[in-house]
């Protein structure tokens, strides 16, 4: 493969190494005690040893089917092609509005044409691996939204379904069904900036997410219009090629503006006078610190550690990984072009944004919330006899016109800072599941067999059922061989 294209690469190389050096054991197990603190995971625990690297392990006995913790989202993203079937806040991805807002908003944007397009080529081609679940990423079909009324048929909207002005009236709230009221969800809070890409399920979340992030994102009255218009290219970019480049995005914007909280207080405990283009020098120490949560994932670079599509011949590999490399460089060029800031300007470089996409490749679990309009049809169909028949005159028309797609959760992918410390192994003692009563997009890890005091807790990220040689095939991505009590069972009787 050639030279990097990005010149920044060569301008910060020492800044760039001195970020993707992997940080000391000490460093580790400090970050680590305090995020465990922090969000009360105290059942467990992170340990470092030199043949698996991080490992979580078990502070008490827990038993089979028992909640082990819940891990808080450290960053996150919908895919794109989920975001016409399900309302959700854009920091929890709890579901927002109401019952008949989710059913009325999706009916209406179907009848208005707004479909979803794959795209087939291998430009657009994902290949995402999740570190903890089996189920393929949505990524990997790369999903567009396009209004277009010569497509309007393939929509499951047909010409039986409920009328614009019904759905308007069910979006409006001028429409209840029956029963939805047992179904609330929280309101609708606006995105701060005033863009109207961003929506929230409190002021809590629409802060926290703001100041964490999305004040440099935003497409709102609050940006200059240049930097709008530089945000909607990159978007636009990511939606129609992989939109794992919107998280990488959020990576940034998330390390830029804890650069910036730590150059403020840094300066206010010293009683001098900030400005943040006080100088156009990277102060290194506070961008690793701020890159610390960031530096705890393992990464390499995307387009190297990308498995190839199985369809694709091995003498296209080295084109491939060009290709993958160079539609990462042109992301990274509109996202240069919104949100620069020459004092981070090594996060900026596409040797640290191929990390940054590769850290969602092999440390992400898929990101999964149950539908509330699922649970509501559900609940409508086990009504006794007459209070369903009478429900049903008003939920049936809707429910034809939702069809299979009535279910669909949301879906994204997220990094979770604990969870991607669990260790795989194929007769794993736990698993992701969420329960009934998770309604958010964090992640829930539930025993799956007894657990000991002391015993590291494992996963399986990849189905475990699969003979041996395909596990260790698939496993292969992950850049390791599997030795667990399975494997070596299965290799020995071979």
């Amino acid at each position: 493969m050639d030279a990097s294209p990005c010149p920044l690469d060569t301008k910060y190389a020492n800044q760039i190494a001195a970020l993707l050096a992997p940080p000391s054991p000490q460093a580790i197990q400090e970050y680590y005690e305090g995020l465990i603190q922090k969000e009360k995971c105290h059942a467990v625990r992170i340990e470092i040893n030199t043949e698996h690297g991080k490992g979580v392990f078990s502070n008490r006995k827990f038993e089979e089917e028992e909640l082990i913790f819940k891990d808080q989202i450290l960053v996150a993203a919908q895919h794109s092609s989920n975001k016409v079937d399900c309302f959700v806040c854009s920091s929890c991805f709890r579901f927002i509005g109401s019952v008949e807002l989710q059913i009325g908003r999706k009916l209406y944007l179907q009848s208005l044409g707004l479909l979803v397009k794959k795209e087939c080529c291998h430009q657009t081609f994902s290949n995402e691996k999740t570190a903890s679940s089996s189920s393929e990423s949505q990524n990997e079909d790369d999903l567009l939204f396009q209004e277009n009324s010569d497509n309007a048929g393939q929509s499951s909207y047909g010409e039986n379904s409920p009328s614009k002005e019904v759905l308007e009236s069910l979006m409006n709230e001028k429409l209840s069904l029956p029963f939805s009221k047992q179904f609330s969800l929280p309101s609708i809070v606006p995105c701060p900036g005033g863009c109207e890409e961003e929506y929230y399920c409190s002021k809590v979340c629409a802060d926290s997410n703001w100041e964490s992030m999305h004040s440099l994102l935003c497409t709102g009255k609050s940006s200059c219009s240049l930097r709008q218009a530089a945000i909607v290219k990159f978007t636009e970019h990511a939606n129609s090629t992989n939109d794992i480049f919107i998280l990488a995005a959020k990576v940034i914007s998330f390390t830029i503006l804890r650069y910036r909280r730590l150059k403020q207080s840094l300066f206010e405990n010293s009683k001098r006078p900030s400005s943040h283009n006080s100088t156009n020098d990277c102060n290194l120490s506070l961008l690793l610190e701020a890159w610390k949560p960031i530096a705890m994932g393992f990464k390499r670079r995307w387009w190297d550690s990308i498995a190839l599509p199985e369809d694709m011949d091995s003498c296209v590999e080295a084109l491939f990984r060009e290709e993958m490399r160079d539609m990462a460089f042109s992301s990274l060029q509109l996202l240069k072009e919104a949100i620069f800031d020459i004092e981070c300007a090594p996060l900026f470089s596409l040797e640290i944004y191929g990390h940054i996409i590769d850290m969602f490749e092999l440390n992400n679990l898929d990101l999964v919330v149950a539908s509330p309009v699922e649970n509501y049809f559900l609940y409508i169909d086990e009504l006794p006899s007459p209070e369903k028949e009478e429900a049903e005159k008003l939920t049936r028309p809707f429910l034809d016109a939702l069809g299979d797609d009535y279910s669909v959760c949301c879906q994204g992918t997220a990094f979770y800072p604990i969870q991607s410390c669990i260790n795989h192994s194929c007769c794993p003692n736990a698993k992701a599941f969420k329960r009934e009563e998770d309604i958010d997009g964090h992640t829930v890890i539930i025993a799956v067999n007894p657990i000991s005091i002391g015993e590291e807790i494992t996963i399986s990220y990849i189905d475990e059922d699969l003979p041996y040689e395909e596990r260790q095939a698939l496993l292969a991505d992950y850049g390791f061989k599997c030795s667990c009590r399975k494997c070596r069972k299965e290799q020995s009787s071979r």
